[in-house]
């Protein structure tokens, strides 16, 4: 028997079957096989329609069981991971009434600064956790502001995973952790954040019913199973946003442990038990999957660093290379520092861990005579090292202390250099697994009965890889940090 996990992605959507006694993966699809497109009527926007996401995620489903030979009797239960922060509103028969704004839209940037602002950020660092900004209640504001006739329509407002859990079961609900990362949630009264739905002027009956992270949300109805060809009766146990759902793949759940990813954008989501926030612009305070408003605290500190991968690939596009592991060789014959060549790796936008500024990336310190491709790889991958580096000295004034740093086997973990010099300065060890969002999503589905201990055993005995230590000797690595350190303030202090 098996359990099936979704990963609804906004490029595309992954399905994933996990063996039901052991927990291992039998195999991940993905559908559709290009990225998905994005809708963008003016700068900044960015919208999906939630229906494409429904039918890649049957046509997933489909491939998948055909590839793997399972009938819809032999997957017993489903969890969805989703991209965070997206926004979904539909009329009292469930049907869309727009395209979802999805989580890389800043048109309610405005919007949730004002709120900041006027609300307090006192207030809205003990109530909220986190600014207002750009996530999803912002983003229903401004269809209540621009789109009133869209508004007045609304029945309830969904995040991306909950619309996919609505067409398989014909039920509509969300989660605890899923309103915190729409910074809908008020963790001082442990309720729905009214305080800020009162400043929007946003109905609470647009709110969606509250049902548990791990435990039966809904059962796929007749409609579900014809259409995505899983049996009727069967249970969804299993939801979360696409960070919180990486740390459950990587088994992060408690404080002191940190999940990591390097892909086109870095994240570092730490766990804490305290709902105490310093930095509640620079670092973004959500639920945790195992957080309960009784019983325990558990809050994911997620900091994203925007420049990050992305800087990588713009070098393999623009060098004359041929592969990564081209790159990789090059920069493995420059010394630690790349002999004084700097690259500030902001080059994505706005960093919301430099307080929202766009400095650009920047390559300082080349000497025409002396460096050449080498030099330029090595310090991509030292910057962009370096940036999650900075990110964990903000974590830590913000009460964080890494006990366990896991990451996935993908992208820029898999480089030696940029991997050793993160643990190297630090000075924590990092775990590699090899795993997907989908396949944490089915076997968290699998969660429901609260067993952490055997959930942990499975990952580590399936798919860790290595795990990267620390040097001993740290100085070279603490020139070159402080070098690049003193580069990026220069900047900063000019912006």
């Amino acid at each position: 028997m098996y359990y099936l996990g979704l990963d609804i992605g906004s490029s595309s959507i992954k399905a994933a079957l996990v063996e039901e006694a052991t927990g291992r993966s039998l195999g991940v699809v993905q559908e559709p096989k290009q990225e998905m497109g994005m809708y963008a009527q003016k700068n900044g926007w960015a919208e999906q329609n939630p229906e494409d996401w429904w039918i890649h995620c049957c046509n997933a489903i489909k491939r998948i069981k055909k590839e793997y030979h399972i009938s819809k009797t032999q997957i017993k239960v489903i969890g969805i991971s989703y991209q965070m922060h997206g926004l979904v509103v539909v009329d009292h028969n469930g049907v869309p009434l727009r395209k979802s704004i999805i989580w890389c839209d800043s048109r309610a940037v405005n919007i949730g600064n004002r709120a900041f602002e006027d609300l307090g950020e006192e207030k809205c660092a003990s109530q909220l956790l986190n600014s207002p900004a750009n996530f999803t209640a912002s983003k229903l504001k401004w269809v209540k502001d621009n789109e009133p006739n869209t508004y007045q329509n609304i029945y309830k407002f969904m995040l991306p995973g909950d619309y996919i859990a609505y067409k398989f079961s014909n039920t509509i609900n969300t989660t605890l952790s899923g309103l915190s990362e729409g910074i809908l949630w008020n963790f001082k009264e442990n309720d729905i954040a009214n305080m800020l739905l009162d400043y929007y002027g946003i109905d609470r009956a647009l709110v969606p019913d509250i049902t548990e992270t791990f435990g039966v949300q809904s059962v796929v109805d007749k409609k579900g199973e014809k259409e995505s060809g899983i049996a009727s009766g069967t249970p969804i146990y299993y939801r979360a946003g696409d960070q919180p759902n990486n740390a459950v793949s990587l088994n992060v759940f408690n404080p002191g442990e940190v999940a990591a990813t390097g892909g086109t954008s870095g994240v570092f989501y730490a766990i804490t038990d305290n709902l105490s926030v310093k930095e509640n612009a620079r670092v973004n305070n959500f639920a945790h999957v195992n957080h309960h408003r009784e019983k325990e605290t558990r809050i994911g500190k997620l900091l994203c660093i925007n420049g990050a991968g992305i800087q990588y690939r713009w070098l393999l596009n623009n060098l004359a290379v041929n592969s990564y592991d081209e790159m990789n060789l090059m920069a493995s014959e420059v010394r630690v520092g790349s002999d004084g060549v700097c690259l500030i790796p902001f080059g994505n936008g706005a960093e919301r861990m430099l307080n929202n500024k766009e400095l650009g990336t920047r390559i300082v310190n080349v000497n025409l005579n002396n460096h050449h491709k080498g030099h330029l790889c090595r310090a991509a991958l030292e910057g962009i090292a370096f940036s999650f580096v900075y990110g964990m000295e903000i974590l830590k004034s913000d009460g964080i202390q890494a006990k366990v740093i896991r990451a996935g086997n993908d992208n820029l973990f898999r480089s030696e250099i940029f991997a050793t010099t993160v643990a190297t300065l630090i000075d924590q060890e990092i775990e590699i697994y090899n795993t997907t969002g989908a396949i944490g999503a089915a076997r968290a589905a699998g969660l429901h009965n609260g067993d952490l201990e055997s959930f942990g055993k499975s990952i580590m005995n399936n798919d860790h890889v290595m795990t990267f230590l620390p040097l001993k000797d740290k100085s070279p690595y603490q020139k070159a940090y402080k070098n690049w350190k003193y580069e990026l303030e220069l900047i900063l202090n000019n912006v």
